[in-house]
């Protein structure tokens, strides 16, 4: 038999065998996913903990030092120079949607314009800021990962204008002795467009010096007031 005719009935006899296959075998009925109920119209899914939504309700949040006094009204809520907010909630892992808005005013340059943060876990942030047309270092400008990594593209919109970020975030794993095993990792969505694919975090945020772990469970959602009045709507997240 000639090489060509080998490769011939090789490839039918590989043929018969893969239809001869129960396609049953590779059928999965182990685990029946949930059902929910998907958001229109800006809403949440059906499982969705809402944080932040109908306009007035800060009943969800608190300071770092009492009830949170973020002014509300209009169906959002603004920095107000009254410090940081987290929930009282802890969460791991997680996906969440948050939406914001810089001044339409722009009364500054870089790291001054727009400036606030999402901050996972209370420990790792991503950067809000006005980054249409404002120069800054690349992993502090809206999107990034605050001093870790920049993000893919620049997908700001103009000041004053709501902007979404859509965040899947995993925990860092820890042994027993405090030892990280598994960094956190992130993936980030400006206004529904990747920024920032599966990033391995190095650490939690600071602003000088190198990012490092310390051993730590579940912990709030922060959100930052860095002193620019930026605005917040319809902040959900699901836990994973």
């Amino acid at each position: 038999m000639n090489k060509l005719a080998f490769l011939i009935v090789t490839g039918c006899l590989a043929g018969l065998s893969v239809a001869a296959q129960d396609p049953v075998q590779t059928e999965d009925w182990s685990k029946k996913p949930a059902v929910i109920t998907p958001g229109c119209d800006q809403a949440p899914p059906s499982d969705a903990i809402i944080l932040f939504r109908k306009g007035k309700d800060l009943s969800n949040w608190v300071s770092r030092s009492g009830p949170a006094k973020w002014k509300t009204g209009c169906r959002k809520m603004t920095v107000n120079g009254t410090g940081d907010i987290m929930t009282k909630e802890k969460f791991g892992d997680c996906q969440l949607h948050v939406e914001f808005r810089t001044p339409s005013k722009v009364i500054s340059e870089g790291q001054g314009r727009g400036n606030s943060g999402v901050y996972i876990q209370s420990l790792y942030e991503v950067q809000v800021l006005d980054s249409y047309n404002n120069e800054t270092y690349y992993n502090g400008q809206a999107a990034s990962v605050y001093k870790q990594s920049a993000p893919l593209v620049n997908a700001s919109r103009k000041p004053g204008k709501w902007q979404s970020y859509d965040i899947v975030f995993h925990s860092p794993r820890f042994a027993a002795d405090g030892s990280l095993t598994k960094p956190a990792t992130i993936t980030v969505l400006h206004n529904g467009i990747l920024v920032q694919d599966h990033f391995e975090l190095k650490g939690s945020t600071t602003y000088a010096g190198y990012p490092k772990y310390e051993a730590h469970g579940d912990m709030p959602f922060l959100l930052q007031d860095h002193g620019n009045p930026v605005q917040y709507r319809n902040v959900w997240i699901r836990r994973l």
